[in-house]
């Protein structure tokens, strides 16, 4: 009678610690997320074709056409990870009688805008970025506060010779 091949316990576990140290990397604690106070849409109004980018504070709402969206949270990744933007957002549709109705409510991701567009037949509304303070804030802190708003920010073009 054949007796069936066992492998050696060390075998066993050198088998084992590859596919530990991938359920470890693949552990929560490593896909740190980083939440954002601003989350930035762009929308397209079909009957125009125009696309139009705007920002969304957490808990604000903002109106978009005729629709009002509401981002809840916006949170990103570290640099050193890979990317992946997300926004918990409602969306709701203001009628000519003023009434409001819900059309969504959910999860929608920057890497991926075809997923989670919100789809209206009139306008359309995906996630572009998430950002740590306003774009007007980020924009004052840049020019710092001795060139706040100076003439001196915009110099004019040097005059045409005349002809």
């Amino acid at each position: 009678m054949r007796r069936p091949y066992r492998l050696p316990t060390l075998a066993l576990a050198a088998c084992a610690l590859p596919a530990i140290a991938v359920a470890l990397a693949a552990s929560p604690a490593s896909a740190q997320k980083i939440e954002n106070p601003v989350a930035v849409f762009s929308g397209l109004d079909k009957i125009t074709g125009r696309i139009i980018r705007f920002e969304a504070g957490i808990d604000e709402t903002v109106q978009f056409g005729a629709l009002q969206l509401t981002a809840r949270v916006c949170y990103t990744r570290p640099p050193t990870e890979s990317p992946n933007t997300t926004s918990f957002i409602e969306v709701d549709e203001l009628s000519l009688d003023g009434a409001l109705a819900r059309i969504f409510t959910g999860w929608i991701y920057a890497n991926s805008p075809g997923l989670s567009a919100i789809e209206h037949p009139v306008y359309d509304i995906w996630l572009v970025d998430c950002l740590p303070a306003p774009a007007a804030e980020i924009a004052e802190e840049d020019r710092g506060p001795d060139r706040a708003g100076t003439i001196a920010d915009h110099p004019l073009p040097p005059p045409r010779p005349a002809l």
